[in-house]
């Protein structure tokens, strides 16, 4: 879930405000790196509970995996929404304007909250590791940690891309010097 939501979903933010191209093919590679996000998520959501079903382990009782099921529904509908009002069939100039600024807070909110989720899923593997006889100093706590900070910091400049206002030039606009 992690390359799914956080660098995929970070990558497909990022594409529509950082990419060279004209609208049409950054909104294109913004959609698909977002469809594959979500994939790659409910591919992750049905392998833990295929893992919890067959580990013997309860379903959906940490905060974690609660936040994660309203994560991936709030991804869908917001993948959805875009799909249809910006896409195909596309709505109205007019909608499409009164639309992306509220697409985008919403696209940031639930950026936001996958990044947090992904932080809790990593403290509770921590807590389950600790309590299993994990030195709380070993490579393994380490690893973990550093995993979790570098995630923060890459959705920190997945977010900042989202507020710059910077757009770069379209390919047409390019010359060599």
């Amino acid at each position: 879930m992690l390359i799914g939501f956080i660098i995929l979903g970070g990558e497909a933010i990022m594409s529509y405000k950082s990419l060279p191209f004209n609208k049409e093919v950054k909104k294109t590679i913004h959609l698909a790196l977002h469809a594959v996000a979500l994939v790659l998520g409910i591919v992750g959501i049905w392998a833990a509970f295929k893992n919890h079903n067959e580990s013997g382990l309860a379903n959906l009782y940490s905060l974690h995996s609660w936040l994660g099921i309203g994560v991936i529904v709030l991804y869908a509908i917001q993948w959805i929404y875009g799909f249809v009002v910006f896409f195909y069939p596309g709505g109205t100039s007019n909608i499409r304007c009164e639309s992306l600024p509220w697409h985008v807070l919403f696209g940031s909110f639930v950026y936001v909250l996958a990044v947090g989720n992904v932080c809790l899923g990593f403290l509770e593997k921590l807590t389950f590791l600790e309590s299993s006889g994990l030195y709380k100093y070993g490579s393994e706590a380490f690893l973990i940690n550093f995993t979790a900070i570098a995630t923060i910091l890459y959705g920190a400049f997945v977010f900042l891309t989202v507020l710059s206002s910077h757009t770069p030039l379209d390919d047409h606009s390019y010359s060599a010097i």
